[in-house]
């Protein structure tokens, strides 16, 4: 050891003489073999009972990956790891262990927020952000240093399984939210890793990983959008590639998307790491190379810094065939050791942060966030359930008696972690009251056997609650037919199995029906808006989902969220989104049609969506009274327009409304949406009160890619539009830029 280390003793010198991290980092690369540089940009798998000496092999490695322990022995975990890194090898290169982290630390024990899907439903971005910070604390504890999360990919096709995973179907909605959570972790030294880049959310057929269609204009109006933003306003040490091509190119090997777009033009600086498999995929999916070697030069050249998956292990025979310059290793191994300095990994010991995971605090907000994200979609008066009239209540279907947190949580599809809606009821109603339950059938299968027993049930009580939906898991854990999550995707948007026939029954028994959607994705349920008493949507919820409900359904808690995803009418009205091209949707004299009356477009069917973008009710009722805009004219870019609404709450409940500000621009000279969200804010209005509600939007955010591909805000009228959502407009302002 003293020889190594009166070699390494010059080395150590520039290392540390230096003020600028990026001496320091020449100072580093001075000293690194080829080898240990191109074990930089690759990842180890390590479990806690791993030999280390095994696993790394003498060497120190960029990133670390871990399963299956809990937090204590993740925490005892991390700090061998770094230890290992510091104690036995070479140059004593610190190690980034990384986690997933989109809804809470994919670490057994850490609290499990609601998803990402419905963080978005919140429309709350600060709630959002409480979050993150909550879940770096846990990081800091167990020794996380990087979230494999948030994700940016705009959920325009129900169908996709991944829909759970995104805010939503908005791009402007996304990059608030996701601005946030990057905030909320970065700023207490946590890496984020936006991904997927880029255009991941719209597959074709919905199905995982299939090509996406699109132009540039599309690419840069709509894809790009929330990763230009986050880049801009957050600077995140990290970014994952994805596994598709986009217009025919696959993303993760084309320089034009991972270098020139990426770094050259949005300004990204960190380092970029594949998605587990992306690199590989390169030679086994897309076909675009015909060897694995030949996959990891051309994601090299791309400009992917960090590949988690073995095709990078060859790098050091190719730089030395002489067909890979090692200055292309060494760009690689810059950025990633820069993000280890930016993350204080040199500076030395291990976390001593005081135990956080799963604390009272932390489980309060989960149970916040669960609050705010539920959507009271429909109601003819029977919520809140007044239980002085409704004292036997039949609790049925599949997800009734089961918390479902969906992809990356680290609970198995049949956990006990959480509070099922059954056990919340039970905890919540008052004394003379009953709940019973029975599932009726399960949540994917054609076995009809069961529904005879929830009907039965239904008839000695007073009101049904049927609580349906969808079942999801992390797909590297223990999973049994899920209908939703990561390559779990779904050629038909009705209800899986037979939930459709369970709800039929229960309402033939003449019980006052009401039902309860849990999922992570939208489904076809018009005979719900037409049959059901009440419906509410609850977004997997987290660990806290089944209290939430019960809140609910009971009044406890006044319902706010609105949804950040529309609701198609039928598998065939998908994809189905507010923001559609004129075009696509709008027509003379063709609106669709019904079965009783056919019509033009579809011939027996509205093209539009049966719930739309940010629809969401309240056990109160909000009043649109005034608006008011600073300026009506304005003439440079850098302008900001300033808006004033006034909301009265004209209801006996305290309630929170979202207020929602939408863009038209009534002549352009491309293709524009026809509506588009730029600002919003939710607020806490007491009955009988009412509040001003200011937002800004910036004279910026009417631009548009023009026919030469140039972002400009065209000289023209603009309307604004003030809504509680995207469907109902209470005010339409018009505003000039010339």
């Amino acid at each position: 050891m003293r020889r190594l280390l009166l070699l390494l003793l010059p080395c150590l010198t520039a290392c540390t003489a230096v003020d600028s991290v990026e001496k320091r980092i020449d100072g580093i690369l001075g000293c690194m073999t080829l080898e240990e540089k191109v074990c930089q940009m690759q990842n180890r798998f390590v479990d806690y009972d791993s030999d280390l000496s095994e696993v790394f092999n003498g060497n120190s490695w960029g990133t670390v990956f871990s399963l299956n322990s809990d937090v204590e022995q993740f925490r005892d975990l991390s700090a061998r790891v770094q230890d290992y890194m510091r104690d036995s090898t070479r140059l004593s290169i610190p190690v980034i262990v990384t986690t997933e982290g989109i809804q809470g630390l994919l670490i057994n024990g850490s609290t499990i927020f609601p998803h990402a899907v419905a963080q978005g439903s919140c429309f709350n971005p600060d709630l959002v952000r409480q979050m993150a910070e909550a879940c770096a604390r846990e990081a800091a504890y167990t020794g996380v240093s990087q979230v494999l999360s948030p994700v940016l990919d705009i959920a325009r096709d129900a169908r996709w399984g991944r829909v759970e995973e995104t805010f939503g179907e908005d791009p402007f909605l996304i990059a608030e939210n996701a601005t946030a959570f990057i905030s909320g972790y970065q700023s207490n030294g946590v890496a984020c890793t936006p991904k997927h880049f880029i255009a991941h959310g719209s597959p074709t057929g919905g199905l995982n990983c299939s090509s996406v269609s699109g132009g540039e204009r599309q690419l840069r109006s709509l894809y790009l959008y929330p990763f230009r933003r986050v880049i801009t306003e957050t600077s995140p040490l990290s970014l994952m590639s994805c596994y598709s091509s986009y217009d025919g190119v696959a993303v993760t090997g084309s320089r034009y998307y991972m270098t020139d777009l990426l770094r050259g033009e949005l300004g990204f600086e960190g380092y970029t790491y594949a998605d587990w498999g992306a690199v590989e995929r390169l030679e086994n999916y897309h076909h675009c190379v015909s060897t694995n070697d030949e996959a990891a030069l051309l994601a090299v050249k791309a400009g992917i810094d960090l590949n988690v998956m073995g095709a990078y292990g060859n790098l050091v025979q190719l730089v030395k065939d002489g067909v890979l310059d090692e200055r292309l290793i060494d760009e690689d191994v810059r950025r990633i050791l820069r993000v280890k300095f930016q993350l204080g990994l040199f500076d030395g010991s291990g976390s001593n942060a005081a135990p956080t995971a799963r604390s009272a605090s932390h489980l309060a907000l989960a149970k916040e966030i669960a609050d705010q994200s539920a959507v009271l979609m429909e109601n003819n008066g029977i919520l809140p359930l007044d239980t002085s009239n409704y004292r036997r209540i039949a609790l049925v279907g599949p997800n009734s008696n089961q918390t479902v947190f969906g992809d990356y949580s680290w609970a198995d599809a049949f956990t006990l972690e959480g509070v099922t809606l059954l056990q919340g009821l039970r905890e919540r109603l008052p004394a003379g009251c009953q709940v019973q339950q029975a599932d009726g059938c399960d949540w994917w299968s054609r076995d009809e056997s069961h529904i005879a027993e929830a009907v039965a049930l239904a008839r000695r009580s007073d009101v049904v609650i049927a609580a349906v939906g969808s079942r999801s898991t992390f797909l590297a854990r223990k999973s049994l037919y899920n209908t939703a999550g990561e390559g779990n995707d779904l050629c038909c948007l009705d209800l899986p199995g037979v939930q459709n026939q369970l709800l039929e029954a229960l309402k033939a028994t003449g019980k006052p029906l009401v039902v309860v959607l849990v999922t992570g994705r939208p489904f076809a349920m018009p005979w719900v808006k037409e049959n059901a008493d009440a419906f509410v949507l609850q977004w997997y919820g987290g660990e806290m989902q089944g209290a939430s409900l019960a809140d609910i359904l009971l009044g406890n808690v006044n319902p706010s969220g609105k949804l950040n995803i529309s609701f198609p009418r039928s598998t065939g009205n998908n994809p189905c989104y507010y923001n559609y091209l004129p075009g696509d949707r709008e027509y003379y004299g063709g609106h669709g049609g019904s079965f009783d009356q056919p019509a033009e477009r579809y011939v027996f069917e509205k093209p539009y969506a049966l719930w739309n973008f940010g629809h969401g009710l309240s056990y109160t009722n909000f009043d649109y009274r005034a608006v008011r805009l600073d300026r009506h004219e304005f003439t440079s870019t850098q302008d900001t327009l300033h808006i004033e609404v006034d909301v009265a709450n004209t209801g006996r409940m305290e309630g929170k409304e979202v207020v929602q500000v939408y863009i038209h621009d009534k002549v352009a000279s491309v293709a524009v949406p026809v509506q588009q969200l730029k600002a919003f804010r939710k607020v806490s209005i007491p009955a009988g009160e009412t509040v001003t509600v200011r937002m800004e939007l910036p004279i910026s955010e009417l631009a548009l890619y023009n026919e030469k591909m140039q972002c400009v805000v065209e000289p023209g009228e603009f309307e604004i539009l003030v809504g509680s959502a995207s469907d109902d407009i209470h005010f339409t302002e018009t505003i000039t830029y010339r």
